[in-house]
């Protein structure tokens, strides 16, 4: 199969080891990493059709979906997330920790959370969702979260698709 890699790794210092380091991983599996880091574009609009056009060729999505910049993860990779799943592809997502969004936000904000009329709120006085999901429900819910690394969230695709779960686009 042909897996899109979305997530913020593009921007580690270490992006291209990374990138080469993934593709081995998908083929010791037998499938083909399609990494954003591929294209030829240098342009906003360019790299976003060129990422488009990888979804649209994947069988699947594998997206690293650990927090980037805060307590949520990447807004890019959650745009590649939502556009892989319209087209009907199955979507793996991969977390570090098993924990849920009350917790990740406690834990980052370094205190617990206040109650405010039965619900958590963050810092500022907004409500923290709780379902118990590890991510927002508009994640959780339609893709599955394994957690893990790149190599837990290829083995829970095979691991589908042999068990007719999955099926490629």
């Amino acid at each position: 199969m042909k897996l899109y890699l979305a997530g913020p790794d593009v921007f580690r210092p270490d992006a291209l080891a990374w990138a080469e380091e993934a593709r081995r991983l998908c083929a010791a599996a037998g499938h083909r990493a399609q990494v954003p880091l591929d294209g030829v574009e240098t342009t906003a609009s360019g790299v976003y059709r060129a990422n488009i056009a990888l979804i649209r060729e994947a069988d699947a999505v594998l997206a690293n979906l650990n927090p980037f910049r805060g307590c949520e993860p990447d807004s890019g990779t959650c745009v590649e997330v939502g556009f892989a799943l319209a087209l009907g592809k199955p979507v793996i997502g991969y977390l570090d920790r098993n924990e849920t969004t009350v917790a990740r936000v406690a834990r980052l904000a370094g205190r617990p959370l206040e109650i405010r009329a039965g619900r958590p709120v963050d810092r500022d006085g907004l409500h923290v969702e709780d379902f118990g999901l590890p991510l927002n429900l508009m994640l959780a819910v339609p893709a599955t979260v394994v957690v893990g690394t790149l190599r837990d969230a290829i083995r829970q695709l095979d691991a589908a698709c042999l068990g007719d779960h999955v099926r490629p686009a």
